[in-house]
């Protein structure tokens, strides 16, 4: 069994923390004093970039047995307060239109972006209901927007986007959000896009304060645009 530190800040579990907007929340969450449960796929990377102090558990949140141990490390810190489901996949790349995206690349993407988020969230209910906790579960614009060609990934973020409706009311002692972040430059969003310049896009790290809104602020359960929270803290 795990023995518990004592807690004396607040806990963050993050998933897909090795780069892009998972890395940014979560280097501005440790140097407001967090402590970090923090996952990705390439351990390598995730290794480099994750906050000094902070819980490296490299792995797939489709594996059951790796969804466990990540709920077991913020058990051990005292206790999950936040959770972020920002992992995710496109499926492809580059995109394919419905008629050709093969049945098994939708099955993972569902999979990835709505199924695993869902078995994570039942694996730290208990501790986010101990704490009154917060679940941040990254959207897309493409969940609302019917963009050709991102039918999968669309279809996956509006699932999540549900979820995240329900689970808020079903809880209604926990804040839960789902958040479209806006375009950024990410990996993901280049795979999205093969061979074109995406430098335009914003960083993920400007995107950060609008998020922290949600973490840190009472905000209502719901789903929110990083564009409006970023608006209303200009004011």
């Amino acid at each position: 069994m795990l023995s518990c530190m004592p807690k004396n800040s607040p806990v963050a579990v993050i998933t897909g923390a090795s780069r892009g907007l998972g890395a940014a929340l979560a280097t501005s969450l440790a140097q407001q004093g967090w402590q970090l449960v923090v996952d990705a796929r390439n351990h390598h990377v995730l290794t480099e970039t994750a906050p000094v102090g902070a819980v490296v558990v490299p792995g797939d949140v489709t594996d059951p047995a790796h969804r466990r141990l990540l709920a077991a490390e913020a058990a051990r810190l005292g206790g999950a307060d936040l959770l972020v489901n920002n992992a995710s996949t496109l499926g492809a790349s580059p995109l394919p239109a419905l008629a050709d995206i093969p049945v098994e690349v939708l099955d993972d993407v569902l999979f990835t972006n709505v199924v695993a988020p869902v078995a994570l969230i039942q694996e730290l209910l208990p501790q986010l209901r101990a704490n009154g906790g917060r679940v941040l579960n990254i959207s897309s614009d493409a969940a609302v927007e019917a963009y050709e060609t991102w039918g999968g990934y669309g279809a996956s973020k509006a699932a999540l986007d549900h979820v995240s409706r329900v689970l808020a009311a079903e809880e209604p002692t926990l804040r839960v959000y789902a958040v479209d972040p806006g375009d950024m430059r990410t990996q993901l969003h280049q795979e999205a896009f093969p061979g074109e310049d995406i430098s335009d896009r914003p960083e993920p790290e400007t995107v950060v304060p609008a998020l922290l809104r949600l973490v840190t602020e009472d905000l209502p359960s719901g789903r929110y645009r990083a564009a409006d929270l970023a608006l209303e803290l200009a004011r």
